[in-house]
């Protein structure tokens, strides 16, 4: 049977109500006089579904049961997703449910040439600049039972260095192709949680007790470029005035280096915070400036200092340098801890937090607006990393991986 049409005019528009036979490929849409381009699809319906003013002489009801049959098939106007509409994207892993992500790396001389650290032994390989990624094996660290946490990795040239818990330091000279293991000192104060190329065949290597040690010859040397770990620089300057020192427990909760060679570092309860700058013999203890402990701290891109405190509060440093003048910046962090903050350029940085908190600034951290991206994924983002304006990723639990599309 022929679908019934019936149509009526009005001084804007037109109504028409489609009876249930009516053929839905038949359907044209109508373009109204003050209508020159489709609207968005939000909002997009066919004019032949619109009353306009005249829906009001026709009830809900019967208004439904005149079109319930019509299936109406859409344009496929341009649209993307609230995730696709984000700047990054989730990137998945083949490893096992439960790996910690900890650190990333590429090759300066491939920089499409990268590593993926993280605890159970987790290594991971890509070749493509983080699209994917392949599982790695190092036959050296599967020889003995233990299952290591890679902590830390660092390339300069084709020259790479990876630390981990229990103590173990990898050697690569050629890209990552392969990887020699550098025989430690069992006492090593502390387990290594931070390491940097530095030169040819040098780097620089921090334990969670703050020691730091630098090598000229791959690795087969170390030096201290500090005279003791924190537990005896606090024992010294206990009375001195740093609140919080006694209940100290001798381990760094994180530790982060400047591009000039600066480090900050947090005490494992974050009632105060240390500095070291190249040439200081002892690590320099601060007192928080703020009331609630201190999560992270970090280095902005203009020199100075971002710390996080529990809660999810966050605060700049004002001007450059290390200081102890600190003020505080409003985040919407949905009431999660926000635990890393990374900065793209002067302007632009990323933090990253509990429950999938994702939150940007383009005025150096004056001002944040929170990302969408990670609010469906159930966990917690640790480590925000950029290789460089164009190369970002964000490290969490369960093998999470964000990868920056710029």
């Amino acid at each position: 049977m022929a679908a019934t049409l019936l149509l009526q005019f009005g001084d804007s528009s037109a109504t028409l109500l489609l009876r249930p036979s009516f053929n839905p490929s038949s359907l044209s849409f109508f373009k109204s006089r003050t209508t020159t381009t489709l609207p968005n699809r939000k909002s997009f319906v066919p004019k032949a579904c619109l009353l306009h003013n005249h829906f009001s002489s026709f009830s809900r009801r019967r208004f439904i049961a005149e079109t319930a049959a019509v299936t109406l098939t859409l344009p496929q106007l341009p649209a993307r997703s609230e995730e696709a509409l984000s700047e990054w994207e989730r990137v998945y892993l083949p490893i096992d449910p439960g790996v910690v992500l900890l650190d990333i790396a590429f090759v300066p001389d491939d920089p499409n040439h990268g590593f993926l650290l993280g605890t159970r032994q987790t290594l991971l390989e890509t070749k493509d600049g983080g699209q994917t990624w392949a599982p790695r094996s190092i036959s050296s660290a599967e020889d003995e039972d233990f299952n290591y946490r890679f902590n830390s990795i660092s390339f300069k040239g084709k020259e790479g260095w990876i630390v981990g818990k229990p103590a173990i330091l990898l050697y690569t000279s050629d890209a990552g192709n392969t990887w020699e293991r550098i025989p430690l000192s069992s006492q090593l104060p502390g387990d290594m949680v931070y390491i940097k190329a530095t030169t040819d065949k040098s780097a620089e290597m921090v334990t969670d007790e703050g020691a730091i040690y630098v090598t000229s010859n791959r690795g087969y040397n170390w030096k201290a470029a500090i005279q003791e770990t924190v537990s005896a620089t606090l024992n010294r300057t206990v009375s001195s005035g740093i609140s919080g020192a006694s209940y100290y427990t001798g381990t760094f909760n994180t530790v982060n280096r400047s591009p000039d060679g600066r480090y900050v570092a947090v005490s494992s309860r974050g009632n105060f915070y240390l500095t070291w700058e190249p040439g200081q013999p002892y690590w320099q203890p601060h007192n928080r400036a703020v009331a609630r402990r201190i999560q992270n701290m970090g280095w902005r891109a203009d020199g100075g200092l971002w710390l996080l405190v529990r809660g999810g509060g966050l605060y700049l440093s004002k001007g450059t340098g290390i200081t102890e003048d600190f003020e505080e910046v409003p985040v919407q962090s949905r009431g999660f801890g926000i635990l890393d903050v990374g900065f793209r350029s002067t302007d632009e940085a990323w933090a990253a937090g509990g429950s999938g908190v994702l939150l940007r600034t383009n005025n150096g951290g004056k001002s944040w607006i929170r990302d969408k991206a990670a609010d469906n994924i159930a966990a917690n983002l640790y480590s925000v990393k950029f290789v460089d304006d164009k190369k970002g990723f964000v490290l969490g639990n369960d093998g999470v991986l964000l990868r920056y599309l710029g």
